[in-house]
């Protein structure tokens, strides 16, 4: 497959990728948008940036304007749920654009904003509706929100969505939504006990894995930085006023982790923002514009803010503090290297952090390059902090002055508490990674069928199935 026309989308979504420079599917959408055109379940797994998005973007909005008709006042005739603000907010403008020129209404449901515009847009109706759990289950409990009639449904980051933090939300949600639907999943990870989950509310899917489950980008050049904690701010400084440095994006992990770095990147002169879960949701689109703008090219980020985070030219991602899922390390180094690009990840790891490093490396089937700097933490790192490729960010390189303030010890707060945020944003246990092939079959128990749903009014429902 080399061209979107090939696979036989709605001229006018041709029109509309023609107009964004979207000439060439990605092998996630080569493989994932023929099975899904003819309404089938998917359960896709890919890394981060490549282009999932689109992957069931593009069939669903084809098939709305097969089928036709109209949505359901108080519903949707198309449910994605998203596990953060950030992320809803760009899959919806991915709708919006891929759907530019066939008028589909589409609409967010997330914490952080009113109540009362969503409870509108949700009166009307809409044709897409991309939701964090928490919030949607507000509205479903005050009967604003109603999923009865809802043809498609979709999960995106699938493995974070039905972790246990997630799943007994979920389950209310699809208990909610008519049982002859399509169904679609995709993820960067797929642990055997979130796939379990998976299998249970997909029927028959097309399993379509484009790499390995938790493999990290090729473009991707890691490093691996043991040092004390209390010399964690002067390396990171060091690293900051490198050669090649951009947009960089400093993961904590702890909200109050995250505020506090910013405060002595900043005492060292560095222009930085952090977004988490208790920053409201002007702050958060405040921080990710100056972020894009270059006006503060660091951003500090906890791992459930930072999902949705799709920035280009992010020349490196430094992990403050390691994360304790394993799989979450392959979410962030996914925020570099992006669209072709090479990037740099450097992890800062403590003496108590060894063993998280460890259980990496298990979970990536790989060995980090390691440098132990516990004797001498003030060894120039500017040419070692150069990417594979250096790629500029047009931001231009953070402002570096000498320190003024007095020094501040800084390192992770492994007591503080955890990143929840609002009601959408929750984490679960570790998941233990599986090793999977790489292969595109359908799978299932084979016999299982759907008992028939009331479908919409028209009885033009697009989503009828054609097996």
């Amino acid at each position: 497959m080399t061209t979107f026309a090939e696979l036989n989308l709605n001229p006018l979504l041709l029109t509309a990728l023609e107009q964004a420079g979207h000439l060439t599917p990605t092998p996630i959408q080569a493989q994932a948008i023929p099975p899904a055109l003819l309404g089938r379940d998917i359960l896709g797994i890919a890394q981060t940036g490549t282009g999932k998005t689109a992957a069931f973007a593009l069939p669903i909005l084809h098939r709305l304007a097969e089928g036709g008709g109209r949505p359901p006042r108080g519903g949707c005739r198309v449910l994605v749920l998203s596990p953060t603000r950030e992320l809803a907010s760009q899959i919806a403008e991915s709708f919006k654009s891929y759907g530019r020129h066939m008028g589909f209404s589409v609409a967010t449901v997330f914490g952080g904003v009113g109540h009362v515009p969503q409870q509108r847009n949700l009166a009307r109706g809409v044709d897409v509706l991309v939701a964090t759990p928490g919030r949607l289950m507000d509205h479903m409990q005050t009967r604003h929100a109603r999923l009865d009639m809802t043809e498609v449904l979709v999960l995106d980051e699938a493995d974070q969505m039905l972790d246990q933090g997630f799943f007994p939300v979920i389950t209310k949600i699809v208990a909610q939504v008519p049982k002859q639907r399509t169904t679609m999943f995709f993820s960067a990870t797929m642990p055997v006990a979130i796939a379990k989950l998976a299998d249970a509310m997909l029927t028959e899917p097309v399993r379509v894995e484009v790499q390995p489950a938790a493999t990290t980008a090729e473009r991707v050049n890691q490093r691996v930085i043991i040092l004390d904690g209390a010399a964690k701010r002067g390396v990171l400084a060091g690293i900051l006023r490198g050669e090649g440095v951009g947009r960089v994006l400093i993961f904590a992990r702890t909200k109050h982790g995250a505020d506090k770095i910013v405060k002595s990147l900043e005492m060292d002169g560095f222009p930085a923002n952090a977004i988490h879960g208790n920053k409201g949701q002007s702050q958060r689109e405040r921080a990710l514009a100056e972020f894009k703008s270059g006006k503060a090219p660091i951003l500090v980020a906890t791992d459930i803010a930072a999902r949705g985070i799709d920035v280009p030219e992010v020349t490196h991602v430094i992990q403050h503090e390691l994360p304790e899922v394993p799989e979450t390390y392959v979410h962030r180094i996914g925020r570099t290297a992006r669209a072709g690009a090479s990037g740099l990840a450097i992890a800062l790891v403590a003496p108590d952090e060894v063993g998280l490093l460890r259980a990496i490396e298990r979970t990536t089937r790989q060995k980090i390059d390691t440098e132990d700097m516990r004797s001498n933490p003030t060894v120039p790192l500017n040419e070692k902090a150069t990417p594979a490729r250096p790629q500029r960010g047009r931001g231009g390189q953070p402002q570096s002055q000498q320190h003024r303030g007095p020094k501040r010890e800084h390192g992770g707060h492994a007591g503080a508490r955890s990143d929840h945020g609002d009601r959408s944003e929750q984490r679960g246990p570790s998941r233990p990674a599986q090793e999977q092939r790489s292969f595109v079959k359908p799978m299932g128990d084979g016999g299982r069928k759907r008992p028939a749903s009331p479908g919409n009014s028209s009885g033009r429902s697009f989503m009828a199935r054609g097996r």
